[in-house]
């Protein structure tokens, strides 16, 4: 049996060139099969805004939403490390909020760690929510959160002065005690040039083949959407088609009384059927 995966163990993981596997999770059956098959951690992504409760953005997700969504994964992933993403203002009005914010995932929501977005301009938080021993996850690059100020969805780190504030921000995040960042959005080569200039493990989604992991959103990774996927995404499998089969399959058989059968239901004793017509 696969062993705790750990915030040492992501250290651990760098150090020995093993790549790190994260996925999103955002209830109990869905992390019980990704920690059953191996997975080193889970992200609590407050992407559930999107793939779970269907907002255009991250941006309307709330603090008692993550707790609810990080409990529901605890409960299922023994083995991997879960990872509480802290939601848009959960961390953005003052130190002390992002502490008592950082907690109630920890403490409430059940995770081991938590990922907030942003990078120099967080140091302050980093450093306070580690302060108060709980691991923090960071994440630069393209931060959803960040979306209207970025004006859409579009990749960071491309000219001179944007690639620098990815660097300046990766090396802050790390002073401040970050166990990894997340890369998000930005070319390969620049996020090739962070995992080798920082001591801490680099997660990337968007961020090309040399970071020290990769991690994915679930339902892009199942093809859980009839949409287009991110071009920085695979899609592993079609169940967005095999759902959507199985559903008219059961639709059609039930109208046609095809379903149940025989076999799908229970018996009683026809004595007791008589005595009850009596």
């Amino acid at each position: 049996m696969k062993s705790k995966f750990t915030v040492s163990s992501f250290l651990q993981a760098k150090a020995n060139k093993e790549k790190i596997t994260m996925l999103t999770a955002y209830d109990y059956s869905m992390a019980k099969i990704v920690n059953d098959a191996g997975i080193d951690a889970i992200l609590v992504g407050d992407s559930l805004g999107m793939v779970v409760q269907g907002y255009e953005s991250t941006l309307e997700v709330t603090m008692n939403d993550m707790v609810y969504h990080c409990r529901a994964v605890a409960r299922g992933a023994e083995n991997a490390l879960i990872v509480g993403d802290m939601p848009f203002l959960s961390y953005h009005v003052s130190v002390e909020d992002a502490v008592r914010n950082a907690g109630r995932l920890i403490q409430e929501g059940k995770s081991q760690a938590v990922k907030l977005e942003g990078g120099v301009e967080q140091v302050a938080n980093v450093t306070a929510i580690v302060k108060a021993q709980i691991p923090v996850m960071g994440h630069i690059g393209l931060t959803p959160q960040s979306v209207n100020l970025f004006g859409g969805f579009k990749v960071q780190g491309k000219d001179t002065v944007q690639a620098q504030k990815v660097i300046d921000d990766a090396l802050a995040l790390e002073a401040a005690g970050v166990f990894a960042i997340v890369l998000e959005g930005i070319p390969e080569k620049l996020a090739t040039l962070i995992t080798e200039k920082i001591s801490v493990p680099t997660i990337g989604i968007g961020a090309g083949r040399y970071c020290d992991g990769q991690v994915l959103v679930i339902h892009d990774l199942l093809g859980m959407y009839s949409g287009q996927s991110p071009k920085f995404s695979k899609r592993y499998a079609a169940l967005n088609e095999t759902i959507k089969d199985s559903v008219m399959a059961y639709v059609t058989e039930v109208k046609t009384a095809q379903f149940p059968e025989e076999k799908h239901t229970f018996t009683i004793d026809d004595a007791v059927i008589a005595a009850l017509q009596q």
